[in-house]
């Protein structure tokens, strides 16, 4: 079970649509980010660090 939920307005996918759960676990562990040249938009990930402060 997750320790903690946040609601964020979009999740990183890729062009062909599938959602990178290995970027959102690194976010969530506090990781260095890697490849996310495969991203639609990759702004997203601004906005999903604010909704985890």
């Amino acid at each position: 079970k997750p320790r903690e939920i946040h609601i964020v307005p979009e999740l990183p996918k890729t062009r062909s649509g599938k959602i990178m759960r290995r970027l959102l676990r690194d976010i969530a562990e506090g990781r260095e980010l890697g490849d996310t040249s495969t991203l639609v938009d990759p702004s997203v990930f601004e906005a999903i660090r604010a909704g985890k402060d």
